[in-house]
């Protein structure tokens, strides 16, 4: 017997419950689909928005054979009999990858002269924006599409549709408790509710309740959105409040946020807001990333807690930020230098600072330019003593 999850699963574009962003008539994702153009493509967003669904319809819409894979247990050998079996194929597959972000570099290699060549149209899905974890090579070759969270007022009218199909009664409150609790996930919406049914009719709140104690994503369910929350913790640790960082922090992660995410998040903070007032800031980040990728919670939000109280105490300063900002400004504003002959690789006429106490001066530019304004605050205001003391009082002119 069919879950109602699959049961009820969309199986055309215009049945998906929400992404209207992506499939609405006037919507570039749809146009593609429509004139039969979509390229290789990278779909991320949260679970149960459909993803999956998505990419089965696409293949239907296509009329291409479907193959699914999760790349945490993908064989190269795999991809090698399926390209070989249509090799000769009029129609090329649609090849499924999930988990695309956790494919091997290897895995990469082998994948692109086949997308290269149009040997399938490759869709890979992700809950984490993949792009950055793939090669240039096969980022260059994709487009990429955010699914987001089904919003309430959908959840809400495929909960009554599937209501009204199973001859299911519900409590008003138990119904809104799995809407709110699924947190636009509609498959755990649908699991909850077949697993309630099965308890008793109508389903009450204290059944559902007991089914499911807390929201799938607590800490991002309802009125606050991930990203806000995102921006509520980051900004409540660049203003060095320790207990404001350290709740938004555990809104994340009862909402069963992956540590990575949060330690990338911090890891960025860090080298932006805190920077050279105080560096070891990004050390202990690096050190947390590193730490959470291989223990994850409920331990993992030890270490993250303790970056958090340090980066929300630390001295704050955004002078690197400002100053790379400025320099790529800078460029794209047409500001492009040639490289002295004297600083070329084999240059003859370089003068080697360690042979002259360490600073001697030369010209490291063809004009004069500056992008970078120490603070004076934490430790930065030390590396602007010795900046000083380096030009100033050692080495030869």
């Amino acid at each position: 017997m069919l879950s109602l999850a699959l049961k009820y699963r969309p199986k055309t574009l215009d049945e998906m419950v929400g992404q209207k962003h992506l499939l609405s008539p006037d919507a570039p994702f749809r146009k593609l689909v429509e004139a039969e153009a979509l390229p290789h493509s990278l779909l991320y967003g949260p679970p149960g928005c459909g993803k999956t669904t998505l990419a089965r319809i696409l293949a239907t819409k296509l009329d291409r054979p479907f193959h699914e894979f999760n790349a945490t247990t993908l064989r190269i050998e795999d991809l090698r009999k399926l390209f070989r079996e249509y090799a000769n194929a009029l129609q090329k597959p649609l090849v499924f990858i999930d988990e695309v972000h956790r494919l091997s570099k290897t895995q990469q290699e082998v994948l692109l002269p086949y997308m290269e060549e149009g040997a399938a149209l490759v869709v890979g899905a992700s809950t984490q924006n993949p792009y950055y974890a793939l090669t240039a090579a096969i980022r260059s070759r994709s487009h990429l599409f955010e699914l987001k969270a089904i919003d309430e007022a959908a959840m809400h009218k495929m909960l009554e549709r599937v209501l009204e199909a199973e001859g299911i009664a519900i409590e008003e409150d138990a119904a809104e408790y799995l809407i709110h609790s699924s947190s636009g996930d509609l498959r755990a919406m649908l699991g909850l509710l077949e697993s309630a049914a099965a308890v008793e009719r109508p389903v009450r709140l204290q059944t559902v309740r007991t089914l499911r104690p807390q929201a799938i994503r607590a800490g991002s369910a309802e009125a606050d959105s991930h990203y806000d929350l995102a921006s509520a913790m980051i900004k409540s640790i660049r203003g060095s409040d320790v207990d404001a960082g350290l709740y938004w922090l555990a809104r994340f992660i009862e909402g069963g946020e992956p540590p990575e995410f949060l330690a990338r998040r911090l890891a960025i903070l860090a080298a932006e807001d805190i920077g050279n007032a105080n560096p070891n800031a990004l050390n202990l980040a690096a050190s947390t990333l590193t730490i959470v990728e291989h223990i994850g919670y409920p331990e993992a939000r030890i270490p993250l807690a303790q970056l958090v109280v340090y980066l929300a105490s630390s001295p704050k300063s955004n002078s690197a930020y400002e100053a790379i900002n400025r320099a790529q400004k800078a460029i794209r504003e047409g500001k492009l230098l040639p490289v002295p002959d004297h600083i070329k690789t084999h240059a003859r006429d370089y003068r080697y600072p360690h042979a002259y106490g360490g600073w001697v001066e030369q010209e490291y530019l063809p004009e004069p330019l500056e992008f970078y304004e120490s603070s004076g605050i934490g430790f930065e205001a030390k590396l602007a003593e010795w900046l000083e003391k380096i030009r100033g009082g050692k080495g030869e002119k």
